[in-house]
């Protein structure tokens, strides 16, 4: 048996390079995708996939056949700890928390705010094509919003960390009605074993010697160098930051390049990231390309089609693979013949 696919905010068709590695045989594989970059990914990878567009404007007609697998990753800027925050409402902040109220003010032509609205075009076409399966990932949120999705599928979300299958840092929460999913084996891979040679002046500073994971971020800090977050008196300053809690496994691939950063330099925080610190130039590289696909578990390679800064831009959007591949292994496991 084959499987129809229809994979929502498919980006780089992580879903299809899952099935892949699960074993699973692909009979079509439909996706739902805007990102230019990341549909020149998907497509020099499967040029066989069809290639619908937005999703607010897919319909149940255009299928010839019935869909086996639904699969979603929906925007997650509104439900994210590191983003709004507000969830799925209007601009008018509206709580938008059951399909017939958000298909109603749909038809009303109202303006929503960012997009983790379009969870609710998820649930609107799991409504209308049936498929015998679903799978949606997203953010560790408010219980407030992670409460709403689970009434709303009827499954609670089961949360895994990528860092079990990868050296990424990564929980991310997935409801599914694929039965029985446990989680994964720890794979023990650490950020040393996926890093490309390290481009410091140091010479100590060789693949994975006295190299660790940072990220930059804007803080206020007085004149004793301690945080003063609510003082707007203060100018914001990038400092480089090395936490004790992770040196083994990168942070959260993100859209944002600074967010992840490899530097020979210690625990401790870093004033002034891009000038100097005690008349010293700080010494931190970005993750490469190929750092970043083995960070989320795709092949080497995958990613070629566009250039690399768009590249790592989808990347941080993307699927760890090997999760993914894990959750569909037990649908073989269930007893189904795919």
């Amino acid at each position: 048996m084959f499987l129809v696919v229809l994979s929502l905010f498919d980006g780089i068709s992580c879903g299809r390079l899952a099935l892949e590695r699960a074993g699973i045989s692909v009979e079509k594989y439909y996706a739902s995708e805007i990102e230019n970059n990341a549909i020149k990914i998907s497509q020099s990878n499967y040029p066989d996939i069809i290639q619908l567009g937005d999703v607010r404007n897919i319909e149940p007609h255009q299928f010839d056949e019935p869909i086996d697998l639904l699969l979603s990753g929906s925007p997650c800027t509104n439900f994210s700890f590191s983003g709004k925050r507000n969830g799925m409402v209007t601009e008018e902040n509206v709580v938008v928390d059951t399909l017939e109220q958000y298909l109603k003010l749909k038809s009303e032509g109202v303006v929503f705010s960012g997009q983790s609205y379009l969870f609710w075009e998820f649930v609107r076409l799991l409504h209308e094509l049936k498929p015998r399966y679903f799978l949606m990932e997203n953010v560790v949120m408010q219980k407030k919003w992670e409460n709403t999705i689970t009434k709303t599928l009827g499954v609670t979300p089961i949360k895994i960390n990528s860092a079990l299958v990868s050296a990424q840092n990564r929980e991310r929460l997935y409801w599914t009605n694929i039965p029985g999913i446990t989680q994964p084996e720890d794979k023990n891979i650490s950020l040393v074993d996926i890093l490309e040679d390290a481009t410091f002046t140091s010479p100590a500073a060789i693949r994975g010697r006295n190299i660790y994971p940072g990220t930059i971020v804007g803080r206020r800090l007085d004149e004793n160098g301690s945080r003063k977050d609510d003082d707007h008196r203060i100018p914001i300053i990038q400092c480089l930051e090395v936490r004790k809690t992770n040196t083994t496994k990168s942070n959260c691939l993100t859209t944002v390049e600074k967010d992840n950063v490899l530097t020979p330099l210690p625990v401790g925080r870093y004033p002034d990231a891009f000038g100097k610190y005690n008349g010293t130039p700080l010494q931190f590289r970005y993750y490469t390309r190929r750092e970043y696909e083995r960070l989320q578990t795709v092949p080497d390679g995958y990613t070629d089609a566009v250039p690399e800064s768009a590249a790592k831009k989808a990347l941080g959007n993307a699927w760890t693979v090997d999760v993914i591949a894990h959750i569909f292994s037990f649908l073989q496991k269930g007893g189904e013949h795919l």
